[in-house]
């Protein structure tokens, strides 16, 4: 399936400051941007066309593309000043960039990549910013099986805030984490039906006016995730990514996984 990926948003939280320039797409996660790690996800599970909703930053993600050095992380062989690569990231990717406009919603920006599914009956949405280990071909097995509409991933809450018990007159009765709660938050990855696009109004949202509609009528599929699942929607969500990166800490990279076994 193709998948979209809301890539134009301002990323105010993960930016330094109005002068950071780079777009949170393009925060890096070891030697390569935290897009790159979501659609090295899509395309370790077979779904190789990417669309992506541009807006804000949308020259620097083009220039990445465009100036892309696979021997980054590949292993290679040089001779006589000739590269020749042993492994390849992209190659058999496709890759649609749309401008999307800086001030679109979610929703509008998908709006205008409609005609770039073609035909595609189904198709996979992403915000661009989580990291996760979730099984893809299973969720998108899941959607399937249930019939619905939309489907999207689901993941206990991720706070460290505490909620209070507090009688009228003050007294707190008890203290509990928001994550001892049994509620599931948006993991921000979508499997959709075209059909969505009936539900979706110019500068419309696709949370609040697709999924919100399809819930009510029992047409929106969850997919449960316990295992990792990390935001990457501030400098230091980000800055942790990283650090876990250069630690060997990278659960989200099944590919290598899979490569590991392969040799194994």
């Amino acid at each position: 399936m193709k998948v979209v990926l809301f890539c134009g948003g301002y990323g105010m939280r993960m930016r330094n400051d109005r002068t950071d320039e780079i777009p949170k797409p393009m925060q890096m996660v070891g030697p390569r941007p935290l897009l790159w790690h979501i659609m090295k996800y899509y395309a370790h599970f077979g779904h190789t066309e990417f669309i992506l909703c541009l807006g804000y930053g949308g020259t620097k993600i083009k220039e990445f593309f465009l100036d892309y050095h696979e021997e980054a992380s590949n292993d290679f062989v040089m001779h006589r000043n000739r590269v020749e690569l042993l492994h390849t990231d992209i190659s058999d990717w496709s890759i649609t960039f749309v401008d999307t406009g800086l001030e679109s919603s979610i929703g509008e920006r998908l709006r205008r990549v409609r005609d770039y599914l073609g035909g595609d009956q189904y198709f996979l949405a992403n915000y661009a910013d989580v990291l996760t280990d979730a099984p893809l071909d299973r969720m998108i097995e899941r959607y399937h099986e249930s019939g619905a509409t939309a489907a999207l991933l689901v993941v206990p809450p991720q706070s460290s805030f505490h909620c209070v018990d507090l009688a009228e007159n003050g007294e707190i009765k008890d203290i509990v984490p928001v994550s001892h709660f049994p509620i599931w938050e948006n993991g921000g990855y979508f499997v959709l039906n075209r059909e969505i696009f009936e539900l979706l109004p110019p500068g419309g949202d696709l949370v609040s006016d697709v999924c919100g509609t399809l819930a009510g009528r029992g047409r929106l599929f969850g997919y449960r995730h316990d295992g990792f699942w990390k935001p990457a929607d501030t400098f230091k969500e980000r800055a942790e990514l990283d650090d876990n990166y250069a630690r060997g800490i990278r659960p989200w990279m099944l590919w290598e996984t899979t490569a590991v076994a392969g040799q194994s």
